[in-house]
């Protein structure tokens, strides 16, 4: 049995291991519980789709306990089951939508630029901190209407919750103290001053008793605020960094910029941050990939495996930016795919175009790139880059 600490060192090394060896594989997790890890693009595929595969927490029979977050946070899209999760999806969605995406495009750009004229002509910076971080905490905290004097480094916070240290336990509860107090206070501002916002629309919707519960509000703010800064940084700073490896395949992105959006489907598909999709458990024995699972057992879906399947992808190790933008499974799949793709595309289109055309000089600098020890997600905690 293989433990996380193989697939935190060097991650698409162990897949490419696990993959040949087994499409579905026991996996010991931290605390000694046993999870299915799932690797082959076909299984991942049909998994993501199933609904005999729950997110609801209360159908784990194995003994799985995971992040335990308080029901104000908890009752979020990622513990939820339809016809709770339908619901809520849609009243959210509307923030979403192909539209307000378009609506948002020119202020990100405006706030890309800004944050690379503050860069200066040439120099020496750490792209995650300067660039990619408060790019993203930007879009999200102005989709969600968060006051320019209530916004944070979030950095902090998702760091406990994505990658917890186990030599310091307390770091994740204040992490979680934090956030929900931070909540708490955002959402009784809104009360009082409505705006042209998502937390507004969302409070008005719990207001006219469209089905929305006091939790689920407060747990979509959360979701809404977490998710989409911790999963945009990492798509920006894992696509600079894959470029910046891959200096041939930069030269061509900049000399042709409107391969950008197949671009960053092929970054996504290489160097995506979710490492896994979120658990599932099995509502009754299953047979996946020629393999057994019981009934209430914890299922992990390897996005990441399943984007270097080579019985599905060519070459699946190599950046290839001419590469056909379809078929990876990044952003998920089914009724769980991700939320905002829409807008982590539009950032990371915006960011990446943005740093190639202002930036002709950028190149790794000596400093190493810093990744983020965790098996769930494949993120950089700073990538220094000189220009």
């Amino acid at each position: 049995m293989d433990t996380v600490d193989d697939l935190v060192r060097d991650p698409h090394r162990a897949y490419r291991h696990l993959r040949g060896t087994s499409p579905v594989h026991p996996v010991a997790g931290p605390d000694g519980t046993t999870a299915w890890l799932v690797t082959r693009y076909d299984d991942v595929r049909q998994a993501l789709s199933d609904p005999r595969f729950s997110l609801d927490k209360r159908n784990s029979t194995d003994g799985y306990t995971g992040f335990a977050l308080p029901p104000a946070l908890d009752a979020n899209l990622l513990t939820m089951d339809p016809p709770d999760h339908t619901r809520v999806r849609r009243l959210v969605g509307r923030a979403f939508t192909p539209g307000r995406i378009q609506q948002l495009r020119g202020p990100i750009q405006k706030k890309a630029g800004q944050l690379v004229d503050a860069l200066g002509e040439h120099g020496h910076t750490d792209l995650i901190a300067s660039y990619a971080a408060p790019l993203s905490i930007t879009v999200i905290c102005d989709l969600l209407g968060v006051p320019d004097e209530h916004r944070v480094d979030f950095r902090g916070w998702t760091h406990a919750l994505v990658a917890p240290d186990p030599a310091r336990p307390a770091a994740t509860r204040d992490a979680v103290t934090a956030m929900l107090g931070f909540f708490t206070g955002l959402l009784a501002d809104k009360r009082r001053r409505p705006a042209d916002d998502l937390l507004s629309d969302l409070i008005r919707v719990r207001e006219a008793g469209d089905a929305l519960s006091e939790d689920e509000l407060m747990s979509l703010a959360f979701l809404v605020l977490v998710a989409g800064f911790e999963n945009t940084v990492h798509l920006i700073g894992n696509g600079m960094h894959s470029l910046l490896q891959h200096p041939e395949e930069m030269a061509l992105l900049r000399e042709d910029p409107t391969r950008l959006p197949d671009a960053v489907e092929e970054l996504a598909r290489f160097e995506g941050p979710a490492l896994l999709a979120i658990r599932r458990f099995t509502t009754e024995d299953l047979v996946l990939g020629g393999v057994t699972v019981p009934a209430g057992q914890t299922v992990l879906l390897s996005l990441a495996a399943a984007n270097r399947d080579p019985e599905r992808f060519d070459h699946p190790d190599r950046l290839d930016l001419g590469r056909e933008p379809t078929g990876h499974l990044a952003l998920g799949l089914g009724i769980h795919y991700c939320l905002g793709a829409a807008l982590a595309r539009a950032e990371a289109e915006i960011a990446l175009g943005t740093l190639l055309v202002r930036l002709p000089g950028l190149r790794p600098a000596d400093a190493e790139p810093r990744w983020r020890p965790s098996m769930r997600s494949r993120s950089l905690t700073a990538l220094p880059v000189s220009y």
